[in-house]
């Protein structure tokens, strides 16, 4: 403290100068540091590696020398596929050594000719005894000139072994010298800066304390802002919930005023229909009962008289053979049987039609859910079958035993309604993107299951095979307006009123699972009597 008293350095000075007094007195220690790292390197690079191949030479040999000698003496070929086995690693060895060191260091040199000459020898042994002459091969192998390779072999790898051994040392050495300058220089560089920063961090402490004096009187600034923010977003919070609330009353207004239409023109509509149609269809299917009478009592007659006149005149005949009468007799009856049919099929259609729109009962009702899908999959089954724009799709009912439910049938069969109406233009577009022979391996169809789920619980799945939802559609599918068909093609409110048929109305349960490729299932869950 005395020294930066006297010296008086402003502060930007001061830092200024200690960090280059830092960096100048550091460049010694790290150059001093990176070349022992360096050195270091070197001995685990070359050193170190040159030691474990000279080891490896000298195994190598061992085991060459044992195999000739063995084979020379036992003439098991085993010796010999053992020799082979090593001696090209022993040559790998001499080579990557002579690469590792100095080229002034002839000694490897030496070693690799010796080496060769004792392979030349060894082989000639293995010649003798393949050529079954051993003591020939025991020879050679014991004769002074071999010794004296041998001899010379070893005298060259051992002296080599401790040249090594030393370089190894001296390298160490080095190093630790080196280290110790290293360190040495970092106690001196530490001694000199530490006057300079305990400087620096005088000035550091008095600039946090104004810091803090400062930081105090923002931090009291922003309480006060942070007070209005809070107040002036909570105000602004609590409309945003009213207007949000306003909307959402408004959207169900707006969706329940649709569907009270909706409902009354659907319900006019058909009531419009059944009644024009039911009257003449009553009038026609009660006129065919007495048309079926009449027309056996006249085909009676009929037979009756040719039975008594079998011989016409000539002009009855031609007109008999003209209208073709025995065909005439026999097809009347069968166009009078499809004329039944047919006004059967209508009344049926009829009855589906009230029984949908449910305007002749009260609004709860205790009723068969089965007729109601049933209904509704009447009115839907022109778009069912076959036709030239769509392939048909099958109705695999899977029902249960259910007992009597009590609930609005109207408006059930609207949720019945929507949700088939949404598979099957599903399983239409899907088509449109299949080749008739993947429609053929995959048909098309809507499995419909009915259970008991739990003691006063039934359980309704609507299952196709179509496409499947995403997940980011899948989580908006009841919401109000909401829809993925363009414009003017819907409304988005068919799935967001039956949500609110079976959760509101019902107290039940509507939810969809569905795996992209893999098709869709909707669930309905209602109670069997209110709850």
């Amino acid at each position: 403290m005395y020294l930066y008293s006297k010296l008086r350095f402003i502060p930007s000075q001061l830092v200024t100068v200690t960090v280059v007094l830092t960096l100048l007195l550091f460049l010694p220690h790290t150059w001093i540091s990176w070349e022992a790292y360096y050195n270091f390197n070197s001995i685990i690079k070359n050193e170190f590696k040159l030691k474990i191949i000279n080891e490896e030479i000298t195994y190598f040999d061992e085991v060459l020398t044992m195999s000739a000698s063995m084979n020379a003496a036992t003439g098991d070929p085993t010796w010999e596929q053992r020799y082979h086995q090593f001696e090209p690693k022993l040559n790998v060895a001499i080579q990557e050594s002579i690469k590792l060191i100095p080229k002034v260091d002839d000694n490897y040199q030496k070693i690799y000719a010796v080496n060769q000459r004792l392979i030349a020898m060894e082989y000639q042994s293995f010649d003798w005894v393949n050529k079954g002459k051993k003591e020939i091969a025991q020879v050679i192998l014991s004769s002074q000139e071999y010794k004296k390779q041998k001899r010379f072999y070893a005298d060259n790898v051992g002296q080599r072994s401790r040249i090594i051994s030393l370089q190894l040392h001296q390298k160490i050495t080095e190093y630790r010298n080196k280290v110790f300058w290293s360190i040495l220089a970092s106690i001196l560089s530490l001694v000199m800066l530490i006057p300079a920063w305990l400087m620096v961090l005088r000035l550091l402490k008095e600039y946090l304390k104004a810091r803090k004096i400062a930081q105090a009187a923002l931090e009291k600034t922003n309480q006060e802002l942070e007070i209005r923010v809070a107040t002036r977003t909570k105000e602004l919070r609590r409309k945003n919930i009213q207007q949000q609330q306003t909307l959402q009353q408004l959207q169900q207004t707006q969706v329940q005023l649709i569907q009270t239409e909706k409902m009354s023109s659907l319900g006019q509509m058909m009531a419009g229909i059944a009644h024009e149609i039911n009257n003449p269809i009553t009038f026609v299917s009660g006129n065919l009962i007495y048309a079926e009478e009449y027309t056996q009592n006249l085909l009676k007659v009929v037979e009756l008289y040719q039975q008594e006149y079998p011989n016409f005149s000539q002009v009855v005949q031609t007109e008999i053979d003209a209208m073709d009468l025995d065909y005439l007799k026999q097809d009347f009856t069968q166009l009078l049987k499809s004329m039944k049919m047919g006004t059967e099929r209508i009344q049926e259609i009829v009855k589906s039609l009230q029984t949908f729109s449910r305007l002749d009962e009260a609004a709860v009702k205790t009723v068969d859910i089965h007729e109601g899908i049933d209904s509704t999959l009447m009115i839907l089954h022109h778009r069912l079958k076959v036709t030239e724009k769509h392939f048909e799709i099958s109705v695999i009912k899977e029902y249960g035993l259910l007992p009597l439910i009590e609930c609005n049938p109207g408006l059930l069969n609207q949720v019945f309604m929507n949700i088939l109406a949404n598979a099957i233009e599903a399983l239409d577009e899907y088509n449109l993107q299949r080749t008739s022979d993947e429609i053929k391996a995959n048909p098309s169809y809507i499995r419909i299951r009915t259970e008991v789920i739990s003691k006063n619980w039934i359980g309704i799945q609507i299952i196709d095979n179509g496409p499947g939802i995403p997940e980011k559609i899948r989580s908006k599918l009841f919401d109000p307006f909401f829809t993925t068909k363009p414009v003017g093609k819907g409304t988005g409110l068919g799935l967001s009123i039956s949500y609110q048929i079976i959760v509101d109305k019902h107290g039940g349960k509507l939810y969809c699972h569905s795996v992209p490729g893999q098709g869709a299932e909707f669930f309905i869950e209602i109670p069997i009597s209110p709850l």
